[in-house]
């Protein structure tokens, strides 16, 4: 007998997309699945299209809140969950038919706790990029981190991963905090201590201009830093040889950060702290083998002057 898998979608002003969505978990090949519809106290059609699907699938539910943003619509729907593992899909993406059975198919083949899966990257234009050379293996905690660290095809995301119920209650998402999944998922990979990494994509990842990571600038953006240096703090100290992997990811975060700022009054307290730290610590990104080009380029370039990086960046995108 298959165990329950719960999929859990928090839901928020994603009318043109849910239906979509929805039907992508309906049709998955693996059939024992509870879908747990959130709808985070969403102001437009939403909450009727949640209820209008639910009569539609036995195997969904639906739990309307008041707004409390996404990571507490996911620990609503991971408390409410009934599965044995659980696996979170964001309600403007979706996903193949087999995405569930692919994911359990791994954890059952390697014995572990939870498994992973690479995505595509699908933009507003039609072009996509898809990840993944359709291999998988198992890895470590400390080499799944230091592959995620390097951003090394394993990625921070809370969605394409699968993982036991039991481990997500334990490891709940920051309520009112952006980028709350790099302040989360590195624990879920410590916890589990061996982790199922599939490279075949199996998960759509929508690119939109007006999605949370995508919109227009806002002090929360500086969310990022904070998450990415409590993940910090927490790897090096379990993990002391990763400390260069670690320093990477923080360089990264400052640069993620600053190109958000590029066109952005005010902030100059912000954005001279984060050129100060890039700036201190770049002869280490600069000697490590493993850090990306892009890193070391955009070094480069800052080292010219910020006008000059703000230019080149903008010209990138």
């Amino acid at each position: 007998m298959y165990p329950k898998i719960s999929v859990v979608l928090p839901v928020y002003k994603v009318e043109k997309y849910l239906k979509r969505c929805i039907q992508s978990i309906c049709v998955q090949t693996y059939r024992n699945l509870e879908i747990i519809l959130v709808d985070d106290g969403s102001p437009d059609s939403c909450p009727e299209i949640c209820d209008e699907l639910a009569k539609c699938d036995s195997r969904i539910r639906v739990i309307h809140k008041e707004n409390g943003g996404l990571s507490d619509a996911r620990n609503v729907g991971t408390a409410y969950a009934t599965g044995e593992y659980i696996t979170f899909v964001d309600s403007d993406d979706d996903v193949t038919e087999t995405y569930v059975e692919y994911l359990y198919g791994l954890i059952k083949k390697y014995d572990c706790k939870m498994a992973l899966c690479t995505h595509t990257v699908c933009f507003e234009n039609g072009k996509r990029i898809i990840y993944g050379d359709g291999t998988d293996e198992c890895l470590d905690a400390q080499k799944c981190l230091e592959r995620m660290l390097y951003h090394d095809v394993i990625d921070t995301s809370a969605w394409g991963k699968l993982y036991l119920t039991d481990m997500a209650r334990k490891i709940s998402y920051p309520k009112g905090k952006l980028f709350e999944d790099i302040g989360t998922t590195y624990r879920f990979f410590i916890e589990s201590g061996k982790i199922a990494c599939g490279y075949q994509s199996q998960y759509f990842y929508m690119i939109r201009d007006n999605s949370i990571v995508n919109g227009s600038f806002n002090p929360h953006k500086l969310d990022m830093l904070e998450m990415t240096d409590q993940m910090a703090r927490t790897v090096e100290k379990r993990y002391p040889q990763l400390s260069r992997a670690v320093l990477r990811r923080r360089v990264y975060a400052r640069f993620s950060t600053l190109n958000q700022m590029l066109d952005v009054k005010g902030y100059q307290k912000e954005r001279k702290e984060i050129i100060h730290f890039i700036k201190e610590n770049q002869r280490q990104i600069l000697k490590d083998e493993k850090a990306p080009g892009r890193d070391k380029i955009a070094i480069r370039l800052l080292n010219l002057g910020y006008p000059l990086y703000r230019i080149a960046w903008k010209l990138r995108k």
